[in-house]
């Protein structure tokens, strides 16, 4: 039995764009039905590619959809969402969700109203580690992040809270689930307004402290997340989707006087981790919301929380 085929429509073609055209044009779930860019040229091109068409406008777009991703530029995100869900689509909405609380909650409300889904893209959420990860770090008392990376001039609007740390913070609110009860940002503006080093501190009711480090700037790349437990340390590398446990070793050994005693300091556990495309994931969730298989992975009060943190994180760092 064929599934049934979502009417999909993707707003933005570019660099993001272009990696959810390739994912989504390969599931059996769903139906490109066409893009949109305003870069017309770009859009045929793409159009051509992946056996699509190419709109002329957004809502044009939007009136042959049941569904659309908006990659557009993130100050475009608010008017593009408001407009996909009051023509009555369900909406994928690139990460950052909007550049202002207000617009965001309003978004918020408005699926509701409407009963429509409305997913932010943090793909993160779907890295098989991360996932596996849920069920490890059930108390942890200190989270560390690095989420570092050379410069890049495919993100020009936003700094580098908004481009990549924002994908920690999602990890780490969504992991401790509990109020953030002290947040302390630092950073520095490299190359413009915009902050191109951020480290973000936060505690959280439970007593748990995290340490969350980003650089767009760094000549070296590094996408890691620990968590000190009582009775574990974790390692996650989200790059190679690859999840570590370290637990202290007590057994001391000796034979014979004659022989060399040992002790077993440390016992490390390699977690086995289903890898997949994690974006993949992240459209297939959104596919068995739409299609009400699946509840949403985070609430609209998380992903509130998490922009919360960054916009005022943002706001710390360049006053």
């Amino acid at each position: 039995m064929q599934p049934e085929k979502l009417a999909i429509g993707i707003i933005g073609v570019g660099h993001m764009g272009s990696y959810h055209l390739n994912v989504v044009s390969a599931l059996l779930t769903h139906r490109v039905v066409g893009i949109f860019d305003p870069r017309h040229e770009l859009a045929e091109q793409r159009a051509v590619q992946y056996a699509t068409r190419a709109f002329r406008s957004e809502d044009e777009l939007l009136a042959a959809c049941d569904a659309v991703v908006i990659a557009a530029p993130t100050h475009l995100h608010y008017p593009l969402a408001r407009r996909a869900l009051e023509a009555g689509c369900h909406v994928l909405l690139e990460k950052p969700m909007t550049l202002h609380l207000e617009e965001a909650e309003e978004l918020i409300n408005l699926a509701r109203h409407k009963n429509l889904v409305l997913q932010v893209g943090h793909v993160e959420r779907f890295n098989g580690a991360v996932i596996a990860l849920g069920n490890i770090a059930t108390e942890p008392l200190l989270v560390q992040t690095r989420r570092l990376a050379p410069a890049n001039d495919r993100i020009r609007d936003t700094g580098v809270v908004l481009d990549l740390l924002i994908h920690d913070i999602d990890i780490v609110v969504n992991l401790v689930k509990k109020p953030v009860v002290r947040h302390q940002a630092f950073g520095l503006c490299l190359n413009g307004k915009h902050e191109d080093i951020a480290i973000i501190e936060l505690q959280f009711e439970s007593g748990c402290i995290a340490t969350l480090t980003a650089s767009r700037v760094s000549q070296y790349k590094e996408r890691a997340l620990t968590v000190m437990q009582k009775n574990n340390y974790v390692i996650l590398n989200y790059t190679t989707q690859e999840l570590e446990i370290h637990r202290q070793g007590n057994s001391v050994t000796l034979t014979t006087p004659d022989e060399i005693k040992y002790s077993q300091e440390s016992v490390v556990e390699r977690v086995f981790v289903h890898k997949d495309n994690p974006l993949r994931g992240e459209h297939m969730h959104f596919y068995n919301c739409i299609m009400g298989k699946e509840k949403p992975l985070v609430s609209g009060e998380s992903d509130l929380a998490t922009l919360r943190i960054a916009l005022e994180s943002i706001r710390q760092i360049t006053g």
